[in-house]
């Protein structure tokens, strides 16, 4: 039954170590108030932490995203016959998405293969959240797809599989409908078996009824839209991982208001590649894209290359992963405080010059 869940050689490798102690693999399927529902060699268990990870895993602090997720692998003592346990230890990630919460940094989901980054053809379709959305399936090390949902309920589906297209650059973009059938055949393509994929996106783009449809079957409770073009209602509130038909592994998420870019500056680098390629051609190598002479980033503004809302955007997480750099770095935060210090300083000054020549 492991092996259904992804089990592999190169995992009975990395768990050598702990079958020694006796513990045995599982793989986390959901977790709820506590319990940690696991697929091990033995069937089904419920598990909770050992005192010894809790322990350990508060010593690596609130940031360090100690916790097992869905989709984690982990060590587990059971009792013969049993089909409870404690969890001992987590394997080393694969890869993992992440967001900032309001204790730190929480891991969503871990080994994932294929992300499937869902939003809405309707009116809170937003081309600057999938950027966010990329920018962190890059930086995990899993695949992007983007599924465009409800296209039984959009008029100019191709237009706005285009608008998605020109920030996705290669990304595979579907339309797809749970209640026609439309696209489905095609997303199951990128759904081999063995493999998992995590549904990523806002609350109410139709998640849960994505993964019914994949299902065949109602494995996840939903409400419908509350008015005509907005959100719905999404229900799921917590993690699970389940086994379609077709072998492949589905991992749904709550959905999310905000995302951020923690942590992700090289996936923000990949997601805006095309800007850091017209920066490569500016006439300084340190140039900030403002009004500095020569500078290609500003040229293909102008002549409509690029859009400025797109620059606009790339500049905004520029700014919140520095923003999160100096909160983790106290001697760049010290460095910054001291920068608007001088400047507020520097500012006082020269107001008070004014006023001695009566300016």
């Amino acid at each position: 039954m492991i092996n259904d869940y992804g089990w592999s050689d190169a995992l009975a490798r990395q768990f050598e170590p702990f079958a020694a102690k006796g513990w045995i693999p599982g793989r986390v399927t959901v977790q709820q108030r506590g319990l940690w529902g696991l697929i091990t060699p033995q069937g089904d268990v419920q598990a909770e932490l050992s005192g010894r990870f809790v322990h350990e895993a508060g010593q690596a602090g609130p940031f360090s995203g100690g916790h097992p997720v869905a989709g984690d692998w982990v060590a587990v003592s059971v009792a013969p016959g049993s089909d409870r346990g404690m969890i001992q230890a987590v394997l080393p990630r694969s890869g993992a998405f992440t967001r900032q919460g309001p204790a730190g940094m929480q891991v969503v989901a871990a080994n994932v293969d294929v992300a499937l980054l869902a939003a809405s053809l309707n009116a809170d379709l937003s081309l600057r959240r999938i950027e966010r959305y990329l920018a962190n399936t890059y930086e995990s090390g899993a695949v992007p797809v983007i599924v465009l949902t409800k296209s039984d309920d959009c008029d100019d589906v191709e237009a706005k599989v285009a608008q998605v297209e020109a920030v996705a650059f290669g990304v595979p973009v579907l339309a797809v409908s749970a209640v026609t059938g439309e696209g489905l055949e095609a997303l199951q393509a990128y759904l081999e078996p063995g493999r998992t994929a995590v549904i990523l996106g806002s609350s109410g783009v139709g998640k849960s009824t994505l993964v019914n449809a994949l299902a065949g079957a109602e494995v996840m409770t939903t409400q419908g839209i509350i008015e005509e073009g907005s959100r719905g209602k999404h229900t799921t509130t917590h993690r699970e991982l389940f086994r379609l038909p077709t072998g492949a592994l589905l991992l749904d998420t709550p959905g999310m208001r905000e995302i951020g870019v923690y942590g992700a500056g090289e996936g923000v680098e990949t997601t805006f590649a095309d800007i850091d390629e017209l920066a490569l051609s500016c006439r300084f190598s340190d140039c900030k894209h403002g009004n500095e002479p020569g500078c290609a980033v500003r040229t293909a503004i102008e002549d409509g290359a690029l859009d400025e809302t797109r620059f606009n955007s790339f500049r905004k997480l520029q700014r919140e992963l520095a923003f999160e750099e100096r909160k983790e770095d106290p001697v760049k935060r010290a460095q910054e405080r001291a920068k608007w210090v001088a400047v507020s300083r520097s500012q006082r000054a020269m107001k008070k010059q004014w006023g001695k020549e009566g300016r």
